[in-house]
């Protein structure tokens, strides 16, 4: 364990997380993601939910300010519907860390899994809410 880090952050994932250049992508996956199917690099957070991971992460994590859309998530299939609870959740870590990040933004499926298959790693959660997957792209780490 280390001080002033999470530890909700495994070994893993925080040498995952200092590996990350900018511009790179992260995809904290919900449980129900085809993580394995998408991408090569894959770490487990088991039982951890998103919301909780992003309050370990921010603390330690850019997001890139030189993009318009550092947040992104799945837009609902057409005929299901969104829980305005998750993205709310998210939201609320977000603010505690980076309160000039723009909104997430969303979009279809299959462009999610395209992104995700270019991320640099995607970490699976313990999370079970539907469309619970968020990317992060990491920005300049300002020097200070």
């Amino acid at each position: 364990m280390l001080k002033g880090i999470s530890p909700l952050l495994s070994p893993e994932l925080l040498a995952t997380l200092h590996r990350m250049g900018h511009g790179d992508e992260i995809v904290l996956a919900d449980s129900h993601f085809p993580g394995h199917s998408v991408n090569g690099t894959v770490l487990r957070a088991d039982g951890l939910r998103i919301a909780a991971l992003l309050d370990a992460i921010l603390p330690l994590f850019e997001l890139d300010a030189y993009v318009p859309e550092p947040l992104v998530m799945m837009a609902a299939v057409e005929g299901d519907r969104l829980d305005p609870r998750v993205e709310k959740s998210y939201v609320s870590a977000i603010r505690r860390h980076a309160p000039a990040a723009p909104a997430i933004a969303r979009v279809d499926r299959f462009a999610f899994y395209e992104r995700a298959r270019g991320a640099f790693a995607v970490v699976m959660t313990g999370e079970t809410a539907k469309y619970g997957n968020i990317l992060l792209k990491k920005g300049v780490t300002p020097v200070a």
